[in-house]
């Protein structure tokens, strides 16, 4: 199963949430921090790693001698990647969303396939509950980059392979007996629906706050319409009002667990430990949690459920 960790705010203990389920998962479990623009699950996990490569996306590379200046290039492209000024073909690779497009297009075939940095991939492995080898994937967004969904998307093509799936989710893992937790980014922009999207479980974590219920109602209607298992997990129950659970009720949303507000856990993160294994009580109320997302997701899949 495909579970992502999810949150419409930063700041909700979305990482803190991933690191303990991560830290206390049970059975085969690779950790994917999706989060490329700041990622730091591995703060928390601290994961041998093993392997660091550079993810890059096909732009265009203009041979001027070859040019006509005939406009076709620029004119299909939305993203204003290319553009014409005076006898000139402007290219900029910053703003190239890697389509291939004006390659396939250019009569002359001036336009020739290079490529820019999208930043790294990482991977390791951690130890996890019972598991001693579990494995640790995350992207880092080069810096000045300014899409990270094409980097997000070669992590999860690298998760599939390294499984020896297809290398597409989802369903690219039939054969293969893991689970996957995604530590996905804050809010609900496109970064945030491409780290969700190929999960089979949505966990929204929140806050009881007016800013917390704010930002949850929106990850709520942005997420509902991809048709996925989702649950709440109340951060820092007690500390606002109930006003997010009162929501929860309405719109049929499961409450899978309600963690009370901890200066112990607040220490533990400071130090970047794991607040599951530092602090008793999360222990307890992250292995309920796990109960519940595995019940779920059991109970969404006909006949025996699925592992991803």
């Amino acid at each position: 199963m495909i579970y992502a960790i999810a949150s419409g705010k930063g700041g909700t203990g979305k990482t803190t949430v991933t690191a303990s389920l991560a830290a206390l998962w049970d059975r085969p479990v690779a950790a994917v921090d999706l989060d490329v623009e700041e990622p730091n699950l591995h703060l928390f996990l601290r994961p041998q790693i093993t392997a660091e490569e550079p993810a890059l996306m096909e732009v265009p590379v203009l041979d001027p001698a070859r040019c006509t200046l005939c406009g076709e290039c620029s004119a299909f492209c939305q993203f204003k990647a290319l553009s014409v000024m005076g006898k000139t073909l402007l290219l900029f690779p910053e703003m190239c969303h890697g389509c291939g497009g004006c390659i396939a297009l250019c009569p002359e075939k001036a336009l020739a396939p290079g490529a820019r940095e999208l930043g790294h991939i990482i991977s390791g492995h951690f130890r996890a509950g019972r598991a001693e080898d579990a494995a640790f994937l995350m992207g880092r967004l080069r810096v000045g980059e300014a899409m990270s969904p094409p980097l997000m998307r070669q992590v999860k093509a690298r998760l599939a392979r390294d499984a020896g799936g297809s290398g597409a989710l989802p369903g690219a893992l039939p054969d293969v007996l893991i689970d996957v937790l995604i530590d996905a980014p804050p809010g609900v922009s496109c970064p945030a629906v491409n780290a969700v999207m190929d999960a089979d479980v949505i966990v929204l974590v929140t806050e009881p706050t007016p800013f917390g219920l704010h930002d949850f109602r929106l990850a709520v209607e942005a997420f509902r319409p991809l048709g996925k298992v989702m649950g709440a997990v109340v951060n820092r129950a007690g500390i606002g009002d109930r006003a997010v659970q009162d929501y929860c009720r309405e719109q049929g949303i499961p409450v899978w667990a309600e963690i009370p507000f901890s200066r112990a856990v607040a220490e533990a993160y400071s130090r970047g430990e794991v607040a599951a294994s530092a602090v008793p009580e999360m222990r307890d109320a992250i292995l309920a949690l796990m109960a519940r997302m595995r019940a779920a997701a059991a109970a969404s899949t006909p006949g025996e459920a699925r592992h991803a």
